[in-house]
């Protein structure tokens, strides 16, 4: 058996002094600093953090009081008011050195998303290189987007864009947005995660700042910052990423408000599979949907299958959960061999890991049968490290729908297989959680993709592939309890985040309770 160790160059400490040399301002001797009013201040409360990789002991984020947060609120809006005033050719060049200096660090960035949430290595860089090339085709879109020169022209909201995201992509969404926020003229304020990606999310602000452009970085409970960060009179809109009960708790706060609005929330996305006999090709798309052990809001989690079907499923999918690579991201035989390539490396914490081992128990408590259960043996792992945040991936079968995940994603490597006997039961199953992100039928039947497709409570709908966020010019929302407000990406993303001509009053594509204009999917 290979002795693993982590490759030398890529420890935190070391990585840590990376960080301290590129932006000695943003990372402390003893903590990170919060980014406010244009200046990095040592304020807030530290505690240690753990990477989910190994439990290798980190500076945990530092937590300002709601006091301090309404304070950078109100240096925010000074900031706003000044960046309205900022034509746009400045704040595309502004914007285009933000980019130029976030590819200088590029492998710094990365590696902290590995160390911080444990993505492997090809993800990490493949997060930063969407943010990157994301905002480049923003750069060359914004003065259409804007309707620059006509009557017609957009112009900033009343305040700054409070950004409130999820751990798992801080790069490639939060990051991302915010750029398109401040080249459409906006201010931003961002809330790093409790979770992760607070170390990443700092290198990434200090050289937006070192840009000139008007970005506050804060760190903090949400009990404690959720007041300021998303009822403040002086917040053009809010932009929010994470669970239902989260956003629920968001758009109650925002009932009484006509803010701008963006709150993605989770659903159940499910492959639908009928009438199919493409076999080979569905076990790739299969495999790719393990990455990051599913820990995005567009994994599919769940297989609503045709009941003559499950032995042909079976037999590409058992063959690829058996192959799938998991264990440290960092853990390498020899000093000089590459990083490996893994599907995925631990879930967020071990509190995680170990809520994903107690739901597969109750699934089967429950009645369902155990089509798979990997062995965390089956990992790359070094001697002696800490495993208690990573997964095997696992398998259930017909689960009853008093499981705690009937109607919930589990966010991590715990599949569900749900058998189905006529097309109505196949809708049924597949619409459990009342409105999904993305949603896929596997079928070699056209007419019946077609009427299946209107059936369903998602927003994209795949035929024989998966759907995904997507970028540039394609549209990204929810449908159901998977959304609330406006929907983003391309120009609609702008549109969210600037007025026309009839101002806050102007009706924008999105799921609202009162108001819906979709895109064709």
């Amino acid at each position: 058996m290979e002795q693993l160790h982590i490759k030398p160059g890529t420890g935190w400490s070391e990585t840590y002094a990376r960080c301290q040399a590129e932006a000695p301002e943003a990372f402390g001797a003893d903590s990170l600093r919060n980014l406010i009013g244009g200046e990095w201040v040592s304020t807030g409360e530290t505690g240690a953090h753990s990477s989910p990789n190994d439990g290798t002991v980190m500076f945990g984020p530092p937590r300002i009081d709601h006091q301090t947060a309404v304070d950078s609120v109100a240096l925010a809006a000074e900031q706003h008011r000044a960046w309205v005033a900022v034509p746009l050719t400045e704040r595309v060049a502004r914007v285009t050195h933000a980019v130029e200096l976030l590819q200088s660090q590029r492998e710094l960035i990365a590696m902290l998303l590995v160390w911080e949430i444990g993505k492997p290595w090809h993800i990490a860089q493949a997060d930063v290189d969407r943010c990157i090339d994301g905002v480049r085709w923003y750069l060359e879109q914004i003065p259409r987007q804007l309707k620059v020169g006509t009557s017609d022209e957009r112009k900033p909201l009343s305040g700054p864009v409070s950004n409130i995201a999820s751990w798992n992509y801080p790069l490639s969404v939060q990051v991302h947005a915010e750029l398109v926020q401040i080249l459409a003229g906006n201010a931003v304020i961002a809330k790093t995660p409790s979770q992760g990606g607070f170390h990443a999310l700092t290198l990434a602000h200090a050289m937006m700042q070192r840009a000139g452009l008007p970005v506050t970085l804060l760190s903090g409970v949400g009990s404690e910052l959720g007041d300021a960060l998303i009822q403040s009179p002086q917040l053009g809109a809010l932009a929010f990423v994470g669970g239902r009960s989260n956003g629920r708790k968001a758009a109650v706060t925002l009932a009484d408000t006509s803010r701008r609005h963006i709150l993605e929330q989770e659903g159940l996305n499910a492959w639908g599979i009928w009438d199919f006999a493409q076999w080979d090709m569905l076990a790739a798309h299969l495999r790719k949907g393990f990455e990051y052990a599913k820990q995005r809001c567009t994994a599919y989690p769940r297989y609503v299958i045709q009941r003559r079907l499950l032995p042909d499923f079976l037999d590409v999918y058992l063959p690829m959960v058996r192959d799938l690579k998991f264990g440290h991201p960092l853990a390498v035989a020899n000093d000089d061999d590459a990083l490996p390539v893994l599907d995925f490396g631990p879930v967020i914490h071990s509190t995680k890991a170990a809520a994903l081992a107690s739901q597969y128990e109750e699934a089967l408590d429950k009645g369902a049968a155990p089509i798979y259960h990997g062995a965390l043996e089956g990992g790359r792992f070094i001697e002696g490290q800490d495993v208690s945040a990573y997964s095997a991936p696992a398998t259930v079968l017909d689960p009853a729908s008093s499981w705690s995940l009937h109607h919930a994603e589990p966010f991590g490597p715990l599949d569900s297989i749900v058998l189905v006997d006529t097309e109505a039961e196949l809708l049924a199953a597949m619409n459990v959680s009342n409105g999904n992100l993305v949603a896929s039928v596997a079928t070699d039947d056209a007419d019946f993709a077609a009427r299946v497709g209107e059936e369903l409570r998602s927003f994209k709908v795949g035929v024989n592939k998966p759907r995904s966020r997507g970028d540039r010019e394609e549209v990204f929302g929810g449908l159901g309890a998977s959304w609330t407000g406006a929907f983003v990406g391309g120009d609609l993303l702008v549109e969210a985040v600037t007025m026309g001509p009839t101002g806050d009053a102007e009706h924008l594509f999105g799921n609202f309770p009162s108001y819906s204009r979709l895109p064709a999917r």
